[in-house]
């Protein structure tokens, strides 16, 4: 399915730029979403459905590992932390960490393991799909916490494979973003309608390529993402973790620059099941079929309406708040059996309320998030935006309000992770000598300021958002734990 959709897109690309002769591509670099796990045989055949970095069947597994021992760390072995964290500056502390996924086949499907000849990450299976070569990132490879990224080391840890059971022959070479990690095979070409040869970067994870095309290149500089999920990354210039906030440092695509992230699994994707759940039943949002040309038209329309919707409705949703863990959460607590709510409904709550509170409670949890990782970093004043949801300017301005930030949506902030790709792409060719080049070449399209008179309010449900998690944790587990 995803190499299906890079071959149509990119063939729909090249018809609609007719102009361009397929053999004026220099070159290409993939972005994809991280920490999945492909596991893939001798001939680079995908040998099952890969796991996505939401996949939290590994419960076993990171019990067994993980959650025993005299000494602990909370609820963690005390001595693999800190062991951990002295040699990759962080740890696999989530249940969906691709480390747990690969212990999980192993013990679970023993035939696929034993077929089982490399272990990628998405945008690695990809690069594969196109080159025949097997790689991987240095930013998915520090995200399975067995690359060794203490300074002149940045290999894969035979002894940390050991303490994991982690066979190192499953594990690929290591590159860099703007690495040609191959060429374009004639089969590969003929697929996307480009010619065979062109040299294929080692490219990046969303979160790294988002982070370059985000224009984030100086250290402390923060951006904010709502897609599917949902972060706030810093730009740093060393290993930073922070346990107690499960917020931890990985290597970017800019050499000697990490990104420091805080993470929440479902925030975009909260919007969405307000469209599916909430909005096409009623709100007073109606489509006339006969005026939408196509399904992603009526998407956008209703999106369109949801936010005229939200704007139209109240700061503070009638006092609703709603708790944006539809499937767990990360950061700034990890808990795979968190859920959302919707807390204090009155007779007089209605669905605009509720739609609101929705967008509102993405923002408390990203203000959480960004106040947990300015304990390591200075405050940030004025943070980026990008993602679809920066398409949203009502949720742009709840952002501003919310966060009492400053927030800059830079132009084209849907594509983001595509403009970090182009930006390796050109230091790989040499356009560019330096990522800090491409700076200027991000601009910023609009500004929205924090609104004063909305910040009392704001403080006081952010502080109760706070105190839902602690209050209910003890039941999301009664409730949720299989």
């Amino acid at each position: 399915d995803w190499w299906r959709a890079v071959c149509e897109a990119t063939r729909a690309v090249m018809v609609r730029n007719a102009g361009v002769s397929p053999a004026k591509i220099a070159g290409m670099a993939f972005c994809a979403q991280m920490q999945g796990f492909v596991p893939v045989a001798r001939d680079g055949r995908v040998l099952r459905h890969p796991m996505s970095y939401m996949d939290n069947r590994a419960s076993a597994q990171i019990e067994k590992y993980l959650y025993t021992g005299l000494i602990r760390i909370g609820q963690w072995n005390a001595l693999k932390m800190l062991r951990w964290l002295h040699l990759t500056g962080g740890a696999a502390a989530s249940v969906k960490d691709p480390l747990w996924k690969y212990l999980w086949l192993r013990e679970n499907e023993p035939e696929t393991f034993a077929a089982m000849h490399a272990w990628l990450d998405v945008k690695d299976a990809l690069v594969l799909r196109a080159t025949g070569e097997l790689t991987m990132g240095y930013d998915s490879a520090h995200a399975t916490f067995l690359f060794d990224t203490r300074p002149g080391k940045l290999r894969w840890h035979a002894g940390l494979c050991r303490t994991f059971d982690v066979e190192v022959q499953h594990l690929p070479r290591v590159i860099h973003a703007t690495d040609v990690a191959g060429r374009l095979t004639p089969q590969a070409a003929a697929d996307m309608g480009l010619v065979a040869g062109i040299p294929v970067f080692g490219g990046g994870g969303d979160l790294s390529l988002i982070s370059v095309g985000a224009g984030c290149f100086d250290v402390n500089d923060t951006h904010i993402y709502i897609g599917t999920s949902g972060w706030v990354v810093a730009t740093v210039d060393r290993r930073m973790t922070d346990i107690d906030g499960m917020v931890a440092s990985i290597l970017g695509a800019i050499p000697g620059r990490y990104n420091y992230i805080s993470e929440q699994e479902t925030a975009g994707r909260c919007l969405q099941w307000v469209r599916d759940h909430l909005a096409l039943d009623e709100i007073g949002v109606y489509l006339d079929a006969q005026q939408i040309a196509d399904k992603q038209q009526e998407q956008r329309s209703l999106y369109d309406l949801l936010n005229q919707a939200v704007e139209e409705t109240e700061p503070g949703a009638g006092g609703v708040i709603f708790t944006p863990w539809l499937h767990g959460n990360r950061s700034p607590f990890e808990d795979s059996l968190a859920r959302g709510m919707f807390f204090n409904i009155g007779l007089e709550t209605g669905k605009r309320q509720l739609i609101r509170a929705v967008l509102e409670g993405v923002a408390y949890n990203l203000r959480w998030m960004l106040e947990t990782v300015e304990k390591k970093i200075p405050h940030q004043d004025t943070v980026r935006f990008v993602g679809g949801g920066a398409q949203s300017p009502v949720w742009a301005q709840i952002l501003a309000d919310v966060t009492g930030r400053t927030i800059e949506v830079v132009e084209n902030a849907q594509h983001a992770g595509t403009i970090g790709a182009a930006i390796v792409c050109a230091m790989g060719l040499g356009i560019l000598d330096s990522f800090y080049e491409a700076k200027p070449l991000i601009r910023v399209g609009k500004v929205y300021h924090p609104r004063l008179q909305y910040k009392a309010l704001y403080d006081r449900n952010f502080k109760v958002y706070q105190q839902l998690y602690k209050n209910n944790r003890k039941a999301f587990a009664e409730l949720n734990r299989a």
